[in-house]
């Protein structure tokens, strides 16, 4: 198809992956859609691989912020800038990048290429292949905006991350970490050795062991079950201390419990953001910050990608990725 993107002419088209109901991961599809243009302020960037986070299945099955279907799923994302917008001066085309659709309205990186705000991406970290790049945005600055800039985690520090061998958890312990905090995380027990390899100061098996007890007096609990768990994560907490749950209406849920013991119980919905990401791209190049990828699928296999995810047994990140 003609790829002049002049007034009166068609735009090439591209591959997405797609669904019209809301279900399991047999709906998911592929189809061919126009390829979307970039506003002024946007960049349109051709995706090479995009990370998976429980957020799509969810968004999936039940739709949650994004209503009824059509639409397509997907919010990391690593590529080659195409074309810019008006106004974009951070890039250039065929600049390679890495970065998160603006979440949650902005899906669309389960795709040949897609559009966003261009402080939506920073330049891929040179330490980071593009599948490893790939699987870093979401989880990646869902972390960073927990730990640094909601619990201001520090040198010193004790922190209990919750489910710390899936994809934002082994990322937070890294972050942690460099942050010079020590580091108290749950998994079971087969995932111990990761964890320690990962910076774990202290592994606790959560089927064994209640982590609000054995975890001791803690400053900062990063919460990414929801439910009981939350509120179980109230016990560990020094006053003074700050307990981030990413599962929306979490923490508003406890009411007034976390101020009668002297505590903050914030929830967080994760932001796209230029600064956040180049942060994390510092710490790549550094050598202190590296995802762990379980599991790479071509973009047509999406469905099987999603089956994988939900058996939530992943260690690290599943990406999807365009050849």
């Amino acid at each position: 198809m003609n790829s002049d993107t002049g007034a009166g002419r068609d735009r090439p088209t591209m591959r997405a992956i797609s669904q019209d109901t809301l279900g399991g991961p047999d709906v998911l599809h592929e189809i061919t859609v126009e390829r979307p243009a970039p506003g002024p302020g946007e960049v349109l960037v051709r995706m090479r691989a995009s990370g998976l986070n429980p957020t799509d299945w969810k968004h999936r099955g039940e739709g949650m912020f994004l209503g009824s279907p059509p639409f397509v799923l997907g919010w990391d994302l690593c590529g080659t800038v195409e074309e810019i917008g008006l106004g974009v001066t951070l890039f250039e085309p065929g600049d390679e990048v890495f970065g998160m659709l603006p979440y949650p309205y902005g899906a669309g990186a389960h795709a040949e290429f897609a559009v966003a705000p261009a402080r939506a991406f920073a330049k891929k970290p040179d330490a980071l292949d593009v599948v490893e790049a790939g699987a870093v945005p979401l989880a990646g600055l869902t972390a960073w905006q927990a730990l640094v800039e909601t619990a201001q985690v520090r040198q010193g520090h004790r922190v209990l991350i919750h489910a710390a061998a899936g994809g934002v958890g082994h990322l937070a312990v890294q972050i942690a970490k460099a942050r010079g905090a020590h580091v108290v995380g749950t998994a079971s027990e087969g995932k111990h050795a990761f964890l320690r390899g990962i910076g774990v100061d202290e592994p606790v098996d959560y089927r064994t062991t209640d982590p609000a007890e054995a975890a001791g007096e803690v400053d900062i609990v990063l919460d990414t079950l929801g439910g009981e768990n939350t509120r179980r994560s109230l016990t560990p907490l020094r006053r003074g201390g700050t307990l981030v749950t990413i599962l929306p209406g979490s923490a508003q849920a406890l009411g007034t419990r976390p101020a009668e013991l002297g505590v903050r119980a914030k929830d967080l919905l994760v932001q796209h953001d230029h600064h956040g990401l180049t942060e994390l791209a510092r710490l790549a190049d550094e050598g202190r910050l590296r995802p762990h990828i379980e599991a790479v699928f071509p973009l047509e296999q999406a469905a099987r990608a999603h089956e994988s995810g939900e058996q939530g047994r992943t260690t690290g990140k599943l990406v999807l990725t365009t050849g």
